[in-house]
C-alpha cells in the first residue's frame, strides 16, 4: 500500500514482546526513517509492549528531528499522553464508561479516540474530558485524519469530521458519582470539523483555513485600504 503512494522503501518493524522493542535490531530501522506508521488493533497491547522502551523512544526521537509519526486506529489512540484504552458506547457520558492508560505521547495535551460517530463514542469522551478537563478531547470518524504541524495547528483531512472537546471551563459532578450512573458535565465547548477546517490545539480555537470566506473578506479589505 505505502509502495502505491509512492514510498520508496517500506520496513515492517513487527514487535511482539517488550524483550524485542528494547532489542537493536529492531531500533536500528528507526533511526534513519522519515515517515513512521502505527497499524490498529488493540492499543492497550500496542502501549504495553512498547511503552517506555528504547523503540518508543526511538520514535519520539525521530519525531522531534522531523520524522512523520502517525496511526490508525488503535496507533491514533496511541498518540496522545493520555490514551482510552477501552471502554464503552453510547451518546450520555457516565462514571467508569472508559478506561485510560499512558500513550506513547506523541501529541501530549490531548486524547483521542477514535472510530467517533460510527460507534457512537461521544459520551465516553465526555466522561474523560469531565474528569480530565486539562486534556483536549479528539473524537475522529472513520475515512478521516487529523495533520498537526510544528506549530500544533490540525488540520482535518477525509470523509468525516473530527469532533474536538474542550472542558477547560466546564463544571462536573464526576467526583461524587458512583457505580456507572451518569454523570452531568456544563459548559463544554464542542467543535464539529469536517475537511478542510482547522484547529489551534494550543490556544483551542479554530483557525481559518487559506480560502474561508473569513480569510477572503480580509484580503478583499486589505486591498481596498491599499488601493
Amino acid at each position: 500500500m505505502f509502495g502505491e503512494l509512492g514510498v520508496k522503501r517500506v520496513r515492517p518493524i513487527h514487535a511482539v514482546t517488550r524483550s524485542q522493542a528494547n532489542d537493536e535490531a529492531f531500533i536500528d530501522p528507526i533511526g534513519e526513517a522519515t515517515g513512521i506508521f502505527l497499524t490498529g488493533g488493540n492499543q492497550l497491547r500496542l502501549s504495553s509492549t512498547i511503552g517506555g522502551t528504547r523503540l518508543a523512544e526511538a520514535i519520539l526521537d525521530r519525531f522531534r528531528h522531523g520524522a512523520v509519526v502517525a496511526g490508525t486506529s488503535a496507533g491514533a489512540s496511541a498518540m496522545s499522553s493520555h490514551m482510552i484504552a477501552f471502554g464503552a458506547s453510547g451518546a450520555t457520558p457516565k462514571q467508569r464508561m472508559a478506561q485510560v492508560a499512558a500513550g506513547l505521547a506523541v501529541l501530549p495535551g490531548v486524547i483521542v479516540d477514535q472510530h467517533f460517530q460510527q460507534r457512537n463514542r461521544l459520551g465516553r469522551l465526555l466522561s474523560l474530558i469531565a474528569l480530565n478537563p486539562s486534556l483536549l478531547g479528539l473524537g475522529i470518524d472513520e475515512d478521516t485524519a487529523g495533520v498537526v504541524g510544528p506549530d500544533h495547528v490540525m488540520e482535518v483531512l477525509g470523509r468525516g469530521s473530527i469532533t474536538i472537546v474542550d472542558g477547560s471551563g466546564s463544571e462536573t459532578n464526576g467526583w461524587e458519582v458512583g457505580g456507572h450512573k451518569p454523570i452531568m458535565i456544563s459548559n463544554v465547548i464542542l467543535h464539529s470539523l469536517p475537511a478542510g477546517y482547522r484547529f489551534d490545539l494550543r490556544s483551542r480555537t479554530r483557525v481559518d483555513a487559506p480560502g474561508s470566506v473569513a480569510q477572503l473578506r480580509a484580503i478583499a479589505g486589505g486591498e481596498a485600504a491599499s488601493s
